[in-house]
């Protein structure tokens, strides 16, 4: 264990009111495509950027061809939680971690046993029909071909944040209290460069801001600790 990591495990042990904000790279481990590294989404082909097709006004236009790159790239049901996935759960029964507040829409930290997970960008565990508000499961969707529809004939929408759409502002609240209250803030798998998510890091004041992730990031000068590294090989140390 280096010393970045053995000071990081000293503070986690000391702490009792740790709050985790998580990105793209927290999934990595599990298979999951990133988005924003070199061989992430954003840097494959396909008839349409991903951030066009994963807008709301692609979804209303061309729902089948929304649907054909949803399927392939951002559903992956047989995905397992990873290392830090399961630590995080692990802290968060002895009581140290308060929250986890994610930009991951895979419902992996629900999966390891984390009960208090805070989902920014949604989830594409659940799912709606967007006529008469009816849930339906993951599963429902992938089974099908083409748009998925309702019994009542409305199209199924995942219960995920689009591009052009607002994120939920009981999370963001939520998220900013915790991020107040921490007195430890670990960041990890995230390059921080998505708003509105990427500044609620703004509204910790402590002095133990973890900063986790493979390369560098836009708050790495303001961190208390840095180690660049993957998080699931990180975690399983601590």
């Amino acid at each position: 264990m280096d010393a970045a990591t053995a000071k990081l495990k000293d503070w986690v042990q000391a702490s009792d009111n740790i709050v985790f904000f998580g990105g793209a790279g927290v999934s990595t481990e599990s298979g999951l495509p990133d988005f924003r590294s070199v061989d992430g989404l954003y840097h494959q082909q396909y008839k349409y950027p991903p951030e066009t097709i994963l807008s709301h006004t692609f979804f209303m236009a061309e729902p089948a061809e929304f649907f054909r790159f949803y399927r392939a790239k951002m559903l992956a049901p047989d995905a397992k939680p990873n290392a830090a996935h399961l630590k995080l759960a692990e802290w968060e029964r002895m009581g140290k971690c308060r929250a986890i507040i994610t930009q991951n829409i895979d419902g992996l930290h629900q999966q390891a046993g984390s009960k208090e997970v805070l989902e920014l960008h949604g989830s594409v565990l659940r799912n709606h029909c967007m006529r008469c508000r009816k849930p339906y499961d993951v599963r429902d969707v992938i089974s099908c071909t083409g748009v998925p529809k309702c019994s009542c004939g409305g199209t199924i929408k995942p219960d995920v944040v689009l591009y052009e759409e607002s994120l939920d502002t009981h999370t963001i609240n939520k998220s900013i209290e915790y991020i107040r209250g921490a007195d430890m803030l670990i960041i990890g798998g995230t390059s921080l460069a998505v708003y509105p998510a990427a500044g609620l890091i703004d509204y910790y004041h402590g002095d133990k801001l973890v900063l986790v992730n493979k390369s560098e990031t836009p708050a790495d000068r303001r961190a208390n600790l840095v180690i660049h590294a993957p998080i699931g090989e990180v975690f399983s140390q601590l």
